[in-house]
């Protein structure tokens, strides 16, 4: 016998729960914070034009984090705008 896969059917539109994308977007914080952890240990331990790179790294991951983390949810969707269709004047 052959096992069918079942489908779900869903019967919104609706985004996943607040909590699960909040915990993600703390998670992809989290991890860039320890990239930059590692980026300030690196530049001491690292010798001189390597040393540059990682503290490069370690001054713009909190920017790149940040906006990283705040992206995702939406809250206005394309869907949701309401523009009249305008009549041309012929």
């Amino acid at each position: 016998m052959k096992k069918t896969k079942v489908v779900s059917q869903s019967i919104t539109t609706a985004q996943s729960g607040l909590t699960l994308d909040q915990s993600a977007r703390q998670r992809r914080y989290f991890i860039s914070m320890m990239i930059r952890t590692a980026c300030f240990i690196l530049t001491v331990l690292l010798p001189s034009p390597y040393r540059w790179i990682a503290l490069f790294g370690a001054v713009t991951l909190p920017y790149i984090a940040v906006i990283a983390a705040n992206a995702g949810r939406e809250t206005i969707k394309k869907d949701a705008i309401f523009t009249p269709k305008r009549k041309r004047l012929n």
